[in-house]
């Protein structure tokens, strides 16, 4: 074992078990917070330096690598870098939180029609944005028409910010059929049905691993990591790993390993490339 030792008996044998039989093996990773660092500025956001060489890396070796993000795939695919990249045949980006999908072999990326409470919703945000009195240092970032994402992070107090929005966006979101995400100073607005443990719970299945590993970093995690949780009470190994922050505590406290952000997440995907042989 090297230096990454997870803390729990459950995620020591899943560990042992992707070391054993890469090949049937599962590799889920969140984007941003996980792979990429977070910034003030969503559209600046990146993947670490050293994690498109990590996954190269990694990749040919497992079965599958599962991007799933809130993002659309098309901008994951952009701001990871991985569009030709060599070795990650085996590489699937599930966009806005499954429901999109760009496979890295094909190049194609396939998504259903936007849902129309969408559009709706971005019509009347700035009302709602004014009459809560949040609109003072708060972004809105488009997703593909297929989400709203309100972000706090510039606000002059963040968290109030964060705070005051949460119950106006959540009204406005259930008028028109969508539901609020919340994460890390942001709440975005998207459509129900689809979440990251959905998309993790399909891949697997359409993949065949018989052992999985999934990182995360934010609230939008959680859902993910309670797939591995019901995979792993039906004998599906699963190791769940938090790029840790001080914003949320809640992954941290059911994963089975913690590491120090996305150079934590990178340094943990070129160790296990290495024990992989």
């Amino acid at each position: 074992m090297g230096i990454h030792v997870p803390t729990t008996p459950a995620g020591r044998a899943a560990l042992d078990a992707i070391v054993d039989r890469p090949s049937a093996t599962l590799v889920g990773l969140d984007f941003d917070g996980t792979l990429a660092p977070i910034v003030e500025n969503p559209e600046d956001a990146r993947a670490h330096p050293d994690a498109l060489p990590a996954l190269m890396a990694l990749a040919p070796k497992v079965a599958a690598v599962a991007v799933v993000t809130g993002r659309p795939a098309e901008v994951a695919v952009r701001n990871g870098g991985f569009a030709g990249a060599r070795g990650l045949e085996h590489l699937t980006v599930l966009g806005h939180y499954g429901a999109e999908r760009w496979d890295a072999r094909t190049g194609t990326l396939t998504a259903p029609p936007p849902h129309p409470g969408v559009a709706a919703v971005r019509a009347e945000l700035p009302r709602v944005l004014d009459a809560a009195g949040g609109g003072q240092g708060v972004r809105v970032e488009e997703k593909g028409g297929r989400a709203v994402a309100v972000h706090t992070r510039r606000a002059t107090d963040p968290q109030a910010a964060f705070d005051a929005l949460r119950a106006p966006l959540t009204e406005l979101a259930a008028r028109h059929g969508l539901i609020v995400e919340p994460g890390r100073m942001v709440l975005e607005l998207r459509p129900p049905g689809m979440d990251k443990g959905v998309a993790l719970l399909e891949h697997v299945r359409e993949t065949g691993a018989a052992s999985v590993l999934y990182a995360g970093d934010d609230l939008g995690d959680l859902p993910a990591f309670a797939a591995v949780e019901k995979l792993r009470s039906d004998g599906v190994p699963g190791l769940l790993v938090c790029s840790g922050s001080t914003e949320v505590t809640e992954l941290a406290d059911r994963a089975d390993l913690v590491v120090d952000g996305p150079a934590g997440v990178v340094a943990l995907l070129r160790e296990l490339a290495g024990q992989l042989g």
